[in-house]
């Protein structure tokens, strides 16, 4: 097959991960963290839920298009993704079926996949708890999908409302999903750590009764004009 014929084809096999030095430092900052740093902008859609609040994922995208209520793709990537990857589901956000169930999420532990995100139902909620993967979707619904429709592995995708290419950087915690481009993500950890310890700062004075009011308060009512110049709440 010629590089350009592998380029277009429905499945890539090969494209470059962010790397595993950057993934272990990102694990370690909430996702609001990332998000707020990346310029407010890679939060998926609150649909896009974690199974359990205790839910924390960390690792680079492994992208799956599928038709709605069809799995055929999820197989396939299953067979192809490597310890660490984390799949991203683009399931149309379909609700009337689940793409995935108990079988698939321990055989995706048992191969060592950072987790799943599905813009899609899945089913066996409770053996899924008791399983502990870490795995985020818009819901449950007991019927079962078809396994019969092409779609696209590693291809961009959109996710939650976000697109997200084969190789992103994917962290998760309680609040959702945030995706950094693979890029830019590197160039976003020193302004995360900064972040954490302005927030600490700003809660330790709140803690000791001190700078209760944020001090740009008044200067943002009065450029949406809530106060007028010279006015102070």
């Amino acid at each position: 097959m010629s590089n350009m014929q592998a380029s277009l084809s429905t499945i890539r096999r090969e494209f470059e991960r962010v790397a595993p030095a950057v993934v272990q430092q990102a694990s370690a900052f909430a996702s609001s963290i990332l998000a707020d740093v990346a310029g407010r902008r890679g939060a998926m859609d609150a649909r896009i839920a974690p199974l359990t609040p205790a839910t924390r994922i960390a690792g680079p995208a492994f992208t799956v298009e599928v038709r709605p209520g069809d799995n055929l793709m999820i197989h396939a990537a299953m067979a192809m993704a490597r310890p660490g990857d984390i799949l991203v589901i683009d399931g149309k956000a379909d609700r009337t079926c689940a793409l995935m169930g108990a079988i698939m999420m321990n055989t995706c532990q048992q191969l060592g996949f950072g987790g799943v995100i599905l813009d899609a139902a899945l089913r066996d909620t409770e053996e899924l708890l008791e399983l502990g993967f870490p795995v985020y979707a818009i819901g449950a619904n007991p019927n079962g999908p078809t396994k019969g429709v092409a779609g696209r592995i590693n291809w961009p995708v959109t996710c939650g409302g976000v697109v997200v290419n084969p190789g992103d950087l994917i962290v998760g915690d309680a609040d959702g999903v945030v995706v950094v481009e693979r890029e830019k993500a590197e160039s976003l950890l020193g302004l995360a750590e900064r972040k954490v310890a302005d927030e600490r700062a700003r809660i330790a004075d709140i803690l000791a009764g001190k700078n209760i009011q944020p001090g740009w308060l008044d200067g943002a009512l009065r450029a949406a004009g809530v106060l007028k110049e010279g006015e102070t709440l």
